[in-house]
């Protein structure tokens, strides 16, 4: 028996489908490459933006052919949709031919659903919202030399525009105990890179360890292996996290702090809690302890009352915070959420206008920074092999893709290359 696990969000449902698929491992399924030859195909959704949604309900259904004719097929839907109310009802109506339904608190329970299932003719449904950080769910991690692991669950911000707190839950941490186990058997195991991840890492809490703390006991622990984390919340960044950022060679000096927006009244009306003037003190904080370090983020244009000055301003942040890269998008209305009850929602021509501006101006950046590199040596952790291209690549430490030719595999590697040219935000070079 075969699955198929089609995955679709941030990296936190990344690292969750490794664990769908250490449970279905467990459960005797092997992976399969391809969506025909699968038994169960399991659908890991988003609903951060409408797009992931309509992505996700048009592959669900592009399956009513195969599932008619492949007897036994299962089909499951679980993640951040499944979990978002009413959704898992309208995604029945619609795919009555869906066979199993979990919340993002339940993914553990998946073997036990498919094996309701196979019992039982109507469609198997779980949405309990679980209050446990451990749920026994050993992932099968696909992704060497890179591993991620969660530190917290959930969100408490409630930002205006965002679903993630009603779908994920309220915020827990994980134990700091179990978290230095997971790493030091992952260093252990010969990973290279430790990504620790959370809607808001910096909120991180386990008794008096803070996220400062813990980062500090993650990069500690021995061997030759790298450290990222994401993502930090503006509001609760702090000089104490810088500083272990100094501290650790083995920390990345490259920091996702999402900003939304250059605008302090947009900011105020999406429940941020900082200011642009509060955000750029932050950035400049940073900058003054490690000079060398780089800034990426997520931008948010045409949210309700956004005027042009205002969008402006987000235009300008670029510039003053001198970001290397931007996760750059058009406000979704999410139902339920505050912001898709506001009035003067933006028209989509005006929204599609400003989203190109603000591409181009993060491109301009990107472009300028990447081409500091041409010539320099840089170290790289090689990850993979690009076949179309005949070249390995790996990331340095401030995120940009390296690619490079070898006549060895040196994929979980560390490797010194030369730059010889820039593209964006991919280099290239020789292998020194």
């Amino acid at each position: 028996m075969n699955y198929h696990i089609v995955t679709y969000g941030c990296q936190m449902n990344v690292h969750e489908s490794e664990k769908i698929a250490g449970l279905l491992r467990g459960a005797g399924y092997e992976s399969e490459s391809t969506i025909e030859d699968a038994d169960i195909i399991v659908f890991n959704t988003c609903c951060i933006r409408e797009n992931a949604e309509n992505h996700a309900f048009g592959n669900i259904g592009a399956l009513k052919k195969m599932k008619r004719q492949k007897r036994g097929l299962l089909i499951a839907v679980g993640g951040c949709m499944a979990q978002e109310a009413g959704k898992a009802e309208l995604l029945v109506k619609k795919f009555p031919f869906i066979d199993i339904v979990f919340g993002t608190h339940n993914v553990a329970e998946l073997p036990s659903l498919i094996a309701r299932k196979q019992r039982e003719k109507k469609v198997v449904s779980l949405l309990e919202d679980r209050a446990e950080t451990e749920d026994g769910a050993q992932p099968y991690r696909t992704s060497y030399p890179n591993a991620w692991v969660n530190i917290t669950y959930g969100c408490n911000n409630f930002c205006t525009y965002c679903i993630v707190p009603y779908v994920r839950g309220r915020e827990k941490s994980r134990s700091a105990s179990i978290i230095l186990e997971e790493v030091r058997a992952l260093v252990a195991a010969g990973y290279k890179e430790i990504t620790l991840l959370g809607q808001n890492v910096n909120s991180y809490r386990d008794g008096e360890i803070d996220f400062p703390a813990l980062l500090d006991m993650v990069a500690s622990v021995e061997g030759k292996f790298r450290v990222r984390f994401m993502t930090s919340h503006p509001k609760d960044f702090s000089a104490s996290l810088v500083a272990v950022m100094k501290k650790h060679e083995r920390i990345c000096n490259l920091l996702h702090l999402p900003a939304q927006s250059g605008s302090s009244r947009i900011l105020s009306l999406m429940n941020r809690r900082y200011t642009r003037e509060e955000y750029l003190e932050k950035v400049a904080l940073l900058k003054k302890e490690i000079p060398e370090a780089e800034l990426t983020t997520d931008l948010i244009v045409a949210f309700p009352t956004e005027t042009e000055e205002e969008f402006e301003e987000t235009l300008s942040l670029v510039e003053e915070a001198d970001f290397s890269s931007a996760f750059t998008f058009i406000y979704s209305p999410r139902k339920g959420t505050k912001a898709a009850e506001m009035e003067e929602q933006i028209a989509p021509e005006v929204a599609k206008e400003r989203i190109t501006r603000l591409i181009d101006r993060v491109n301009e950046n990107t472009r300028r920074k990447s081409e500091r590199y041409v010539g320099e040596r840089i170290e790289i952790l090689c990850e993979d092999y690009d076949r179309k291209k005949g070249l390995y690549l790996g990331r340095e430490p401030l995120g940009r893709m390296g690619y490079f030719a070898a006549d060895r595999d040196c994929i979980g590697e560390f490797v010194q290359i030369r730059v010889t040219r820039a593209n964006g935000i991919s280099l290239y070079g020789e292998l020194v």
